[in-house]
């Protein structure tokens, strides 16, 4: 056979969804997720007694706050268009039981109320409901004195905590201990001093993740042992479910899966199972491993993070906490 000569007749298919790729306009009508601005959160670090922010080595880019860079970033967020923000304090002082998370004149209470003062109600401003930054032990609830995690002890300090927080003006309490009942617990609390108006956003299939170690430098943590006895095992989704059902049962507003890139699966398996908003947070140890990708020309940083978060979205996230959201609504906007 003469291979030059002799003509090969190819039937082109009829069915050809690459029509639909051709062009970026084609690509975004048909686009199937879409993030946009106002599903996302800034987590966001205020540190006691500093005069400027403080650049968290392992986070390349994020800060720990003053409280006047605190909101500069709280006002940048909402003229942005973002979701929420979400407040998390670093005290100067830590003890046993976590006294400065209750305190009026704490570092997290201070700073909703200037976040609040700020940017009223052009931003959700939530704030991070647990122990673990305020204790000297870093565990996210009170110990025993053999060293355990007391469930029921921590329950009533997550209530005063939660009514410290609605009296600074939080709109949103964020619940991370996974202590169970804790989400009850503060609903009553909230309910029966009359802040009602107040939603939870429950971290509820929260797991005991390697990706957290850049969080730990951010907010000082003083972390002995690990969390493994409440946190969830990785090893399980179903688990994950069930620990949302239970939320929802008892109040939540919001449900929420920490991380989120490691357990889209957990997302999909939620969003299919409820019928509440659900959020995930793109969590601190994610957000490095972009970065220093980035840093090293390994990666293209910024189609990274809209691949990133879309990703998430796809899984059936509503709201996504991530270090991204300013950063994010701006390359949505271009």
């Amino acid at each position: 056979m003469d291979a030059v000569t002799d003509e090969i007749n190819v039937q082109g298919p009829l069915v050809r969804p690459r029509r639909l790729r051709r062009t970026p306009a084609l690509r975004r009508m048909v686009a199937e997720t879409h993030v946009v601005p106002s599903s996302l959160v800034l987590p966001v670090f205020v540190r006691e007694g500093l005069d400027a922010p403080r650049e968290i080595s392992s986070m390349p880019g994020v800060v720990q706050h003053s409280r006047d860079s605190l909101k500069a970033a709280a006002a940048e967020a909402a003229e942005l268009g973002l979701g929420g923000i979400m407040l998390f304090g670093v005290p100067e002082h830590k003890d046993a039981t976590g006294s400065g998370a209750i305190d009026p004149g704490g570092v997290l209470n201070l700073a909703i109320t200037d976040v609040v003062a700020e940017v009223g109600d052009q931003l959700t401003v939530m704030s991070d409901l647990c122990l673990d930054e305020f204790t000297d032990h870093g565990h996210c609830g009170v110990l025993t004195p053999d060293g355990e995690v007391d469930n029921d002890q921590t329950l009533a300090a997550y209530a005063q905590m939660a009514l410290a927080q609605a009296a600074a003006g939080v709109d949103m309490v964020g619940p991370s201990g996974m202590m169970d009942g804790q989400v009850a617990v503060i609903r009553d609390a909230l309910d029966a001093a009359e802040h009602s108006h107040v939603s939870i956003l429950a971290y509820s299939a929260k797991y005991a993740s390697a990706f957290f170690g850049p969080f730990r430098e951010a907010v000082d943590s003083s972390l002995q042992g690990d969390r493994r006895t409440y946190q969830q095992d990785p090893a399980n989704a179903v688990e994950g479910v069930r620990e949302v059902l239970l939320d929802i049962e008892q109040g939540a507003d919001i449900v929420m899966v920490k991380p989120a890139l490691a357990y889209l699966d957990v997302i999909r398996r939620v969003r299919d199972a409820v019928d509440v908003p659900v959020a995930a947070y793109n969590i601190s140890g994610e957000y490095s491993m972009v970065e220093a990708a980035a840093a090293h020309g390994w990666i293209d940083r910024e189609a990274a993070i809209l691949e990133t978060l879309t990703s998430i979205r796809r899984a059936g996230a509503d709201v996504i906490l991530t270090y991204w959201a300013s950063e994010a609504a701006r390359l949505l906007r271009a």
